[in-house]
This record gives C-alpha cells, sequence and structure tokens, in this order.
C-alpha cells in the first residue's frame, strides 16, 4: 500500500510548496558532470561506428618522391612517383570493431542511468534530512509556544499567591530551554537546506514535502539499472577481449603508384605503375599483453557483477524490512499521540483546579509535546524508507 498523502510539515509562511522531488532530481541531474558530458560522449561513439563502417582501417596516405643528379653528374636524370597507401581491416577486425562500439554505446546508456540513480540516492537523502528537520524546528516552535503560554499562566499565579517562585522559575527555565531546542533545530535545518542547495542549486523553499513516493508492490521486472552497468561491462569487456584476439598484428597495406622518369636530357619520359602490398610481422608479446589484459578485464567485470547482484538483493531485503519498521513506529507513535494528548487535557483541567503541581504539570506537557514530535518524524521516516526502498529497487524519483 501507499504512504498516506498527508501533510508531513506546514508550510512556511503561507508559501505554498511547488517544488517536488521530481523536479528536485532532474535540477541535481542536471548539474552532473556526467550529464553535462552525455552529447559528447555520444559524439565520440558515433564517430567510432563510423570508423567501423569504414572500408579502410585508417585514412589512406600519400607519399610523393622526387630524384634528380643536379647536384652531381646533371644529365638530365629525372624521376617522379606518386604513391597511395591503404591500410586495410586484418580479418574479424572490422566486424569486432562495430560489435564492440555498439556494445560501448550500450555500456554508456546503461552507466549514464546507473548515475542517474546514484544523483537520485544523494538527492532523496539530502530531501528527507530537510523535510525531519522542518519538523523538528516545527515542533520545537510549538514546544516554545506552549511552554511561554504556560509560563504566562505560573507567573500570573505566582502574583495571585497561588503558586511559589520557585514554580515560576521552573516555568521560566522550560521556556529558556525550548528557545535553545529552536535554535539548534534552526541550525539543523540551515544545514541540510545548505546540502540540499549544493545538490540542485535550488532554495530549499517551496519544497512538497506532502506527497511522498508510493510503495511499490512487487519487485521490479527490469533488471536494476546497477546491475544492467554492471552487466553492460562484462559485454564490453567480452568483446574487447574478441578484438584483441583478431589484432595480432599492425594492419598491412596496399600500396599504389606511380613512377614517372627520364633517364637523360632530351629523352623521353616513361612512366611505371607500382602495385604493393605492405604485411608487417606480428609480435607475440604484444598480442599477448593486449590479450591478457582484456581477459583482466572481463574476469573483472563478470567478478564485480556477481557481487553487485548480491549487494542490490541484500539491500532491497533490508530496505524492505526498514520500511516495514517505520510502518509499525508511525502507528505506535500515532497511538501515543492521541494517549499523551488526553492526558494533557486533564492534567492541564486540574493544574487549573490546584490538583496537580507544576513538575507535573511541565512533565506532561513534555511527554505531549515529544509525542507530537515522533509522530511527526515517525511520518517522515516512512516517507524516507518508502523512498529508499524505490532506491534500493532501482526506481527514480516520482
Amino acid at each position: 500500500p501507499a504512504v498516506a498523502a498527508q501533510p508531513l510539515t506546514p508550510s512556511m509562511n503561507g508559501q505554498a510548496a511547488t517544488i517536488t522531488l521530481k523536479q528536485t532530481f532532474e535540477a541535481a541531474w542536471a548539474r552532473q558532470p556526467e550529464a553535462r558530458a552525455a552529447g559528447s560522449r555520444h559524439d565520440a561513439l558515433a564517430a567510432r561506428r563510423e570508423v567501423a563502417d569504414s572500408w579502410l582501417a585508417e585514412p589512406p596516405s600519400v607519399d610523393l618522391s622526387y630524384k634528380t643528379d643536379q647536384l652531381n653528374s646533371d644529365r638530365g636524370s629525372r624521376e617522379y612517383e606518386a604513391g597511395l597507401a591503404m591500410p586495410l581491416w586484418l580479418p574479424g577486425e572490422r566486424a569486432g570493431l562495430r560489435t564492440l562500439a555498439e556494445a560501448e554505446s550500450t555500456a554508456l546508456n546503461s552507466r549514464l542511468t546507473a548515475a542517474r540513480l546514484r544523483t537520485a540516492g544523494e538527492v532523496r537523502a539530502a530531501w528527507w534530512a530537510v523535510a525531519m528537520a522542518r519538523i523538528d524546528l516545527a515542533a520545537a516552535e510549538s514546544r516554545r509556544q506552549n511552554a511561554e503560554r504556560l509560563a504566562a499562566d505560573v507567573a500570573r499565579r505566582v502574583s495571585a499567591g497561588d503558586l511559589s517562585r520557585a514554580d515560576g522559575h521552573q516555568a521560566a527555565a522550560a521556556v529558556a530551554g525550548s528557545v535553545v531546542e529552536v535554535a539548534r533545530a534552526r541550525g539543523t535545518l540551515a544545514e541540510a537546506s545548505q546540502l540540499l542547495r549544493m545538490l540542485t542549486g535550488l532554495p530549499a523553499t517551496g519544497l512538497e514535502f506532502g506527497h511522498p513516493e508510493s510503495t511499490p508492490n512487487t519487485a521490479v521486472e527490469a533488471m536494476h539499472p546497477l546491475l544492467r552497468e554492471t552487466a553492460d561491462r562484462v559485454e564490453t569487456a567480452r568483446r574487447a577481449r574478441a578484438l584483441a584476439g583478431v589484432q595480432s598484428r599492425a594492419n598491412p597495406e596496399l600500396q599504389l603508384a606511380t613512377t614517372r622518369e627520364r633517364p637523360t636530357a632530351g629523352e623521353d619520359y616513361s612512366q611505371t605503375i607500382t602495385l604493393g602490398m605492405r604485411i608487417p610481422f606480428g609480435s607475440d608479446n604484444r598480442q599477448r599483453a593486449r590479450l591478457a589484459t582484456a581477459t583482466a578485464d572481463e574476469i573483472e567485470a563478470e567478478g564485480q557483477l556477481v557481487v553487485e547482484g548480491e549487494r542490490i538483493e541484500a539491500g532491497i531485503e533490508a530496505a524492505r524490512l526498514r520500511e516495514e519498521a517505520a510502518r509499525a513506529r508511525l502507528v505506535a507513535a500515532e497511538q501515543r499521540v492521541r494517549l499523551a494528548s488526553e492526558s494533557r487535557a486533564f492534567f492541564e483541567k486540574s493544574f487549573r483546579l490546584g490538583e496537580t503541581d507544576l513538575p507535573t504539570r511541565l512533565r506532561i506537557e513534555l511527554e505531549a509535546s515529544e509525542s507530537e514530535r515522533e509522530a511527526a518524524r515517525a511520518r517522515i521516516e516512512l516517507a524516507a524508507a518508502v523512498s529508499a526502498l524505490r532506491q534500493a529497487m532501482g526506481l527514480l524519483p516520482e
């Protein structure tokens, strides 16, 4: 069942909340380096796919040469040569590079999705920290107001001689203690708000805490983004190893050249065409190093895939248990609020009639205020637990 969409905190200065958790997350993601560099990375992968679609392994090169005997015998010997060298693919290299480029493109998309999820986790933690700090501040303000009202009542009764000056001092001390709590709560809220602002660039005002995320009923069918990221890394490493296996040497070159020459001055120029093939020898050490590195990357990625799967399963189970515990705490906290409110009304009446002393009245007031604060915190804790469960299951803010 979904968490009840009840107000979790009062509006600040009557301002309507307009910023949702999803909007906050999108603002934070737009500031992340991964998001800013995503376009350039896609362009780079597109260029690699174009290379794989080319007929040549590398761009062709042109060789130009000129031979003369002007500096020695000067018999008029001249020779002009122009050649074109075209690097060719090794067998299976072009197909391997194409599949590797496709795997890298898929891995980039999954990596960006995983980065979005990690950013969502940071935003969710900061978001509910602000919500909790606001609840604590609202509770501290309420306690201060109640303490001030009680202190004013005690002061009147001290003046009338119904209570002693010691009672007046106790009531004043309760007011001072509540003021301290308000100041501490304001500091905590300022710190939490600053952290959220650092993540999103948005001011921590106008935030909508009244509509928490819904509890997912069943396990998500799609693969977890973090698991998908690791799986795509495994596939990329596997294809990189396959490509390293066929790149046993440097690329051969098809050479086409034309030569125009004359032996001596006065003779006619003759022209020849040369067609050749340049085949470099392979290097066992270099090939073995590339293949070993690619194999190590594949083994490492496969091991990480197993570890990541276990970690995700454990995280989801822990988040479910936390959500169930938070729901039980909320039920107990709300029951405590009802009992504390009734007790407050009983003792407030008996204190006015002089049947209850001030220490007891202060204790009951403190218990009632604390129960209200704990109930409000329990609502936030449940909403945060649901949010953590969605995070563990790989779901982005909604």
